[in-house]
């Protein structure tokens, strides 16, 4: 979306151009280059079809490349209704939050 944030993915090694890790968002791309990118919890995989001459709107940079990501995988299903605790009831104990995370299915911690 900005410049900053592609810098920040590229020094922090979620960008692969050719299956090959860049360090810095001025690397040069061509025609014909794939660049994987890691966001937050899915990846995107984009061929570069052609090189733009100006900056533009999305809809001409939609035109610049081809999008060969995989599908997204399916959400997991959640319960109907979060667990909710009595208004006013104070701060969870310890013995609260370990019986929270074991009905949540997991331990973060």
């Amino acid at each position: 979306k900005t410049r900053t944030l592609a810098q920040k993915l590229a020094v922090s090694g979620h960008v692969r151009r050719n299956r090959e890790k860049i360090t810095s968002a001025s690397e040069a791309v061509k025609p014909g280059d794939v660049l994987t990118i890691g966001l937050h919890n899915h990846v995107r995989v984009l061929k570069v079809v052609s090189l733009g001459t100006r900056r533009g709107p999305a809809s001409e940079a939609a035109l610049l490349y081809e999008d060969l990501s995989p599908p997204p995988m399916p959400a997991v299903a959640r319960p109907a209704a979060p667990a909710r605790r009595d208004a006013g009831s104070g701060r969870p104990t310890k013995r609260d939050r370990r019986r929270l995370d074991s009905w949540r299915g997991g331990d973060d911690g």
